[in-house]
């Protein structure tokens, strides 16, 4: 493997760890037109409908940030670890919510053409719904038992 660092990494690095609620079409400078991006919950195609999803999923956040930890890279990919935190007014009783995760990443023309996160949505997500959060808590007790 060319451990070369790709060149479109430092500005995603710099734009995701910028990203708040205010600012998500600077997502448009590091995302290639036709990219693919995939989370847990979603797969999405196209820039304009990924910028659709992200505007869709800052609409009800009240803050937003991300901290890029680690990343390896080489041959046009890499690979990030991140630690997300957000607040959401329905979620945790509004408080913060913190979410370890990494990204597999794909370059193409000088931006990222491939997206795929890896977390976990229960952490994230249910864990946080009053009456769903105490089940998927219990269930993951009782699994690592």
């Amino acid at each position: 493997m060319n451990n070369v660092t790709p060149d479109w990494l430092p500005k995603f690095i710099d734009v995701y760890q910028q990203l708040g609620v205010d600012n998500v079409d600077n997502i448009a400078d590091i995302y290639h037109s036709n990219v693919i991006f995939e989370d847990p919950l979603h797969r999405v195609e196209g820039l304009s409908s990924l910028l659709d999803y992200f505007h869709g999923l800052y609409t009800n956040l009240s803050s937003c940030s991300f901290v890029i930890n680690n990343y390896f890279a080489g041959d046009g990919q890499a690979s990030i670890y991140w630690r997300m935190t957000f607040t959401h007014s329905k979620l945790n009783g509004g408080k913060p919510v913190a979410v370890e995760g990494h990204s597999h990443l794909k370059g193409a023309d000088g931006k990222v053409i491939y997206h795929r996160d890896y977390l976990d949505v229960g952490a994230m997500l249910y864990e946080h719904i009053p009456v769903l959060g105490h089940a998927v808590k219990f269930i993951k007790k009782r699994a690592s038992q």
